[in-house]
């Protein structure tokens, strides 16, 4: 299988993959943080959650500015995995971001915004 067929089959999952990695946040909840790098973020608190998150999309804008494709692609996935750790913290599921998405769908950005503000 090529390249191009796993970046299909990956595309195709990608919903489910941010799944599976939200499931396997949620599982580090109050695992040891000394094995554990999520249940360290849980420990620490929101605001620290919070600040990685920041930190990781300033190294994501950073690298897309630089024009570095592998280093973006790295950024990205980091930062995914700490909005995840957020939405956790927060009681967020990704179902919900989902279907939020879903709604949206087929509607401009213009008009979404436009119906925010009201």
């Amino acid at each position: 299988m090529g390249s191009d067929d796993n970046q299909g089959k990956l595309a195709g999952d990608s919903g489910a993959c941010l799944d599976r990695l939200y499931g396997i946040i949620e599982s580090r909840r109050g695992a040891d943080p000394s094995s554990s790098h999520t249940a360290r973020l849980f420990q620490k608190g929101r605001a620290k959650i919070a600040q990685k998150l920041g930190e990781e999309a300033v190294e994501t804008v950073i690298e897309a500015m630089r024009g570095d494709k592998d280093l973006l692609i790295g950024e990205s996935a980091d930062l995914l995995y700490h909005l995840l750790v957020l939405w956790a913290d927060c009681g967020v599921k990704p179902q919900d971001v989902w279907a939020k998405l879903l709604a949206r769908d087929g509607i401009s950005g213009i008009a979404e915004k436009a119906a925010r503000s009201k």
